[in-house]
């Protein structure tokens, strides 16, 4: 009889939700996951709002905690314009954030480890600053591309690779949260696997050993944590960054 095996990259498999519903609409456990991560913040800010007490309990704490850290980014980041903004980046963020965390609860699908929806999220970004580059501009906003101080002669090199660089920032966007994600998740997974494998393999003296895979694995839930929160903060982050280039153009 076979013994377990490792499948780190099972858990990324998409399959049908909703049940029959979802087979007739193409509706995948990753959008069952978004959707379900879209009321539970609906409901947690709902909740924690409710009151409005003037001395806050758990709740409306934690609600205006994430508050006033995404209004700080937007206003320290962008400037005052950065208000206008603020909405946006908090939507953002917080998806993100909760995204991250579900996805370390068993039977929960992490979809911001599908480069399909970090993408997704990427050129949404971009092609939305960029319009405000325009927006705010018109095409003057072009001259973003042209740097200051550099003689003539050198702007047929310089002109292309900063439009490449800025062309690869939907890219390096997606790239960074999708491959931090996945790779946490498969590490979790391939520890776990180790665990099984020596009980089924070593018997009593295998479990035993599988404590220092557990023992790496409770690290590692720990690290998720910190990382689920860092990559929200650096999508948002970089949001803002992007923003204000498009309004300063510097």
């Amino acid at each position: 009889m076979a013994g377990p095996t490792i499948d780190a990259l099972g858990q990324f498999s998409l399959t049908t939700g909703l049940g029959s519903l979802g087979r007739a609409v193409n509706f995948t456990n990753s959008n069952e996951a978004m959707l379900g991560a879209a009321v539970i913040i609906v409901a947690v800010f709902a909740l924690g709002l409710k009151s409005r007490a003037l001395v806050p309990g758990r709740a409306q704490s934690l609600v205006e905690m994430l508050y006033e850290f995404v209004h700080s980014m937007c206003v320290d980041t962008i400037g005052e314009e950065g208000l206008r903004f603020f909405p946006l980046v908090f939507t953002i963020f917080s998806f993100i954030l909760l995204g991250n965390l579900i996805g370390l609860f068993p039977y929960f699908f992490a979809f911001t480890s599908h480069i399909a929806v970090t993408l997704a999220l990427a050129l949404f970004v971009f092609v939305f600053s960029t319009g405000v580059g325009f927006y705010t501009h018109g095409f003057k906003f072009l001259k973003f591309f042209v740097p200051e101080g550099v003689p003539v002669w050198l702007l047929p090199l310089l002109v292309p690779i900063e439009i490449i660089s800025y062309l690869s920032r939907p890219v390096s966007l997606s790239v960074r949260l999708f491959a931090n994600m996945t790779a946490g998740h498969v590490m979790w997974e391939v520890f776990a696997g180790f665990m099984l494998l020596l009980t089924a393999s070593l018997g009593v003296l295998g479990a035993f050993a599988s404590v220092v895979p557990l023992s790496l694995n409770v690290a590692l839930a720990a690290l998720e944590l910190l990382v689920a929160g860092l990559q929200a903060y650096v999508f948002a982050i970089l949001t803002c960054l992007y923003l204000h280039d498009a309004v300063h153009m510097h």
